[in-house]
C-alpha cells in the first residue's frame, strides 16, 4: 500500500473515530464521514463496502492488536494468572478505543470476538484443543472474566479498587475452573 493510501485510510479511520465517539454507528452516514476526512465518497467505496465494513475491520484491528501483545495467547489454559494480567493490561491500553467501537448497539460485540478470534489462535496452535468441552470452558472464561472486569472497571478508573486485585481474583476463578474441569476429566 503506497502512502497516498495508508494517509487515507489513517484519514477514514480518524475521521469515523470522531464520528463514532459522539453518535451511534446506525447514525453515521458516508457524506460526513466523507467531509470529516476530506475525501470523495467514491474514495470511501474504494477501501470500504459500508461504515459496517470499516467498523468490523477496526474491531477485529484493535481485537488482534491485543491477541497479538500477548506473549502466548495458550497460556489461558497452562498459566491463568500470567494470561489475564497481560490481556486485561492490553484491555486496558485500549479501553477508549475499545468504548468507542463497542458501544450502543455494538456493545456485546467485543465478547463474542473476543472469544472468536482467541479460539482461533488457541486452536491454531493446538488443534487437539478444539473439543466441545474446551469451547465451553473458554466461553465461560472469556464472557465471565471480561463481564466481571467491565463490572468493576470504573472503580478502577476511580482508583477504589486496584487493576491487579481484580485481575488477580478472575485468574484465580478461572485457574480454579480449569483445575476442576482437568481433575474431574481425570477422575473419570
Amino acid at each position: 500500500m503506497d502512502l497516498r493510501q495508508q494517509r487515507t485510510k489513517r484519514n477514514i479511520t480518524n475521521a469515523f473515530l470522531k464520528l463514532r465517539s459522539q453518535k451511534p454507528l446506525e447514525k453515521i452516514t458516508i457524506k460526513e464521514l466523507a467531509e470529516k476526512a476530506e475525501i470523495h465518497k467514491a474514495t470511501f467505496y474504494l477501501h470500504y463496502h459500508d461504515i459496517y465494513e470499516l467498523s468490523e475491520v477496526l474491531e477485529l484491528e484493535v481485537i488482534h492488536n491485543i491477541l497479538n501483545g500477548l506473549s502466548d495467547p495458550t497460556m489461558l489454559l497452562t498459566d491463568t494468572e500470567r494470561f489475564g494480567e497481560e490481556l486485561y493490561y492490553f484491555i486496558m491500553s485500549y479501553d477508549s478505543i475499545l468504548e468507542i467501537l463497542f458501544s450502543d448497539s455494538r456493545a456485546g460485540m467485543f465478547t463474542m470476538k473476543l472469544e472468536k478470534c482467541l479460539k482461533e489462535y488457541i486452536f491454531e496452535r493446538k488443534p487437539d484443543w478444539n473439543t466441545l468441552e474446551m469451547n465451553v470452558i473458554l466461553t465461560c472464561l472469556v464472557h465471565g472474566g471480561y463481564h466481571t472486569y467491565v463490572q468493576y472497571k470504573h472503580e478502577i478508573r476511580k482508583s477504589q479498587v486496584d487493576l491487579k486485585q481484580i485481575t488477580l481474583m478472575i485468574n484465580k476463578i478461572a485457574g480454579s475452573v480449569l483445575s476442576m474441569y482437568t481433575q474431574e476429566n481425570q477422575s473419570q
